[in-house]
């Protein structure tokens, strides 16, 4: 049985939350349990309406697809969702420019499958390491890719907010799907970068692993990113398999 916690908190710096965070432990339509998380961009509303919208029509996708297999359903919803935040950008002044990144997670025993749009991320984790699974779509990550910049660089990079791919800005969205073959131990941790701009991935698996319930680990990630300056919205989702 899994065991499940997220948090959501507005950051010390922002009036408004756009981060939307959704947790079923149970099966939402053909998938055994769905975890997502998405940080919405855009003036006045729109970017906190753009990220709830989106995870609010995924579930609603997922939980009529007829589809079985895991990265058809999420790749259908994800797409359903995006043409219609991009629809209603076209439509409204107040809502044009707006998007969202997405992190999906969906997880059958020891199998994970990850669904991700945008810079929120999907690490593993234990006792020994932390992996970043999801690869960011970001200006700065490309540059790294690409051998432009240097790792170190990047970390205090202006642009680093700058994202090459969100939910809702173009007609169509291409989604990155990752496949993740669990080990006893393991916790997964979805997260918006609100967390990991303020927070190095090393700091991260130390706080996972010095506090004793995910509750506890949930709620110190937070607490340390707000320490640190807490200059965007934070969002946390911890799943132990």
């Amino acid at each position: 049985m899994l065991k499940t916690f997220s948090i959501t908190n507005i950051g010390r710096k922002r009036k408004l939350n756009q981060d939307f965070v959704y947790t079923s432990e149970q099966p939402v339509g053909n998938l055994p349990n769905l975890f997502l998380v998405a940080d919405g961009m855009g003036g006045h509303n729109a970017g906190d309406y753009a990220s709830k919208v989106t995870v609010e029509t995924i579930v609603e996708e997922v939980g009529a697809s007829q589809e079985t297999e895991r990265t058809r359903i999420l790749e259908e919803a994800i797409q359903a969702a995006n043409r219609l935040i991009y629809a209603r950008a076209s439509q409204s002044a107040d809502l044009e420019g707006m998007g969202t990144t997405l992190v999906a997670a969906t997880c059958q025993g020891s199998s994970l499958c990850v669904a991700n749009v945008g810079d929120s991320r999907l690490y593993v984790a234990n006792r020994k390491e932390i992996r970043q699974i999801t690869k960011d779509h970001s200006w700065v990550e490309e540059m790294v890719r690409r051998g432009g910049l240097g790792r170190e660089e990047a970390k205090n990079h202006p642009d680093k907010n700058i994202i090459t791919r969100a939910v809702g800005v173009d007609a169509a969205v291409k989604v990155d799907f990752f496949s993740v073959q669990l080990k006893e131990g393991d916790l997964i941790l979805m997260c918006t970068d609100g967390l990991t701009n303020m927070l190095e991935d090393e700091e991260i698996r130390m706080i996972l692993d010095g506090a004793r319930d995910i509750v506890e680990k949930a709620e110190a990630l937070v607490a340390a990113a707000n320490e640190h300056g807490g200059r965007d919205n934070i969002s946390v989702i911890l799943i132990e398999p």
